[in-house]
């Protein structure tokens, strides 16, 4: 008999408690699904149910064969789709959502050579700062910050990774001094998130250990834009993700301080609520995003300060050009690795973001 065939009788039955049940279910006839689990035992050498006249019930090894042959199924209906969907072409509208500020600084170059090598598909955006339920509003993909994401009901990879990062302009720092050691920020004007965000402290990990400060604020404000607007006006100092500066570092308008001491890191992921039936548009235009982050210059400087702790400007670099530690992967590989597995639960994206 058809063993994959068997496989699924097996699980119906098991699912629904009565043989009777499953081969309503499944079109077949009850002896058809009685000869399909007893070929299963026959091909095993084992009892996988416990039969009575009144009740049904899984042996130890039933349990076992239950779970693995669940999962085996699952994989190869995820392969089959896989192909299936290699064979369309990607077309119509993609609905994508992201922070604003990431949005703004970020999404127009991808969107733009992703629209070259797929002609035929729209990208429909929107830029929020809110909670958003990818699948109650109709989203195929969501950009989120990784820290936020709470439930495996969502599948994500990542994109890039922001190092946070205390700069100021030099004209700032010619006039007011160069801060050296986190404690020194207490005796400069700082432009903060508010507490909600990241607390009243900033936890600074050193070579002696953390150093926590709590910086005097002269202006806060929920908007990472705002803050470096301010700081590029030369109003204080402030602490901003990598991808979101490393223009201004490379004009040399910012100036990275204290990069002997690291902060928390912010990781920017791309996201949608399940990869079954995923259309060629959103499997295309996630390895897209995938490839282009690892290749960006802010990319290429988060990772180098996350590996020597300095964090100089790529334009006094010109030597550095190595590729992102992860090599960009298709998303059939991350099928094929099965890096995460959703349930099928729907999931909302993250409380609004200030990156």
């Amino acid at each position: 008999m058809d063993h994959l065939q068997s496989m699924r009788v097996f699980i119906r039955v098991a699912d629904l408690g009565s043989f009777a049940r499953a081969a309503s279910a499944m079109d077949i006839s009850n002896a058809v699904a009685t000869r399909h689990v007893a070929d299963l035992e026959g091909r095993l050498g084992t009892r996988l149910l416990n039969r009575t006249t009144r009740s049904l019930s899984l042996t130890e090894s039933g349990q076992v064969y239950l779970e693995r042959a669940r999962q085996i199924l699952d994989e190869l209906e995820d392969v089959e789709q896989m192909v299936v969907a290699r064979s369309h072409e990607p077309l119509g509208s993609l609905r994508i959502v992201a922070p604003v500020v990431f949005g703004l600084h970020n999404l127009a170059p991808v969107l733009q050579t992703y629209a070259q090598r797929y002609p035929k598909v729209v990208p429909d955006v929107t830029l929020v700062d809110r909670q958003v339920d990818l699948v109650e509003e109709g989203f195929d993909v969501g950009i989120v910050i990784a820290r936020q994401v709470k439930s495996a009901s969502v599948v994500t990879r990542r994109l890039t990774t922001g190092c946070m990062t205390v700069c100021a302009t030099p004209e700032y720092l010619a006039k007011h001094g160069t801060p050296t050691r986190p404690e020194h920020l207490l005796e400069h004007p700082c432009l903060s998130l508010p507490s909600e965000y990241w607390g009243d402290e900033r936890v600074f990990t050193g070579s002696d250990g953390e150093v926590r400060v709590r910086p005097q604020n002269v202006i806060i404000a929920n908007n990472t834009e705002m803050l470096r607007q301010f700081a590029l006006l030369g109003m204080g100092i402030a602490i901003l993700p990598s991808y979101l500066i490393g223009n201004d570092m490379t004009r040399g308008t910012l100036v990275r301080l204290l990069s002997d001491f690291q902060l928390p890191q912010v990781e920017i992921n791309v996201a949608y609520p399940s990869r079954r039936h995923l259309p060629a548009k959103v499997r295309t235009f996630i390895d897209h995003l995938v490839e282009y982050f690892s290749q960006t210059p802010n990319h290429q400087i988060g990772k180098q300060w996350l590996r020597d702790g300095r964090g100089r400007a790529l334009a006094a670099q010109p030597e550095y050009v190595e590729r992102a530690e992860d090599e960009p992967r298709s998303l059939d590989d991350e099928l094929d690795s099965k890096v995460s597995k959703p349930s099928r639960t729907r999931e909302r994206m993250p409380a609004p973001s200030p990156f």
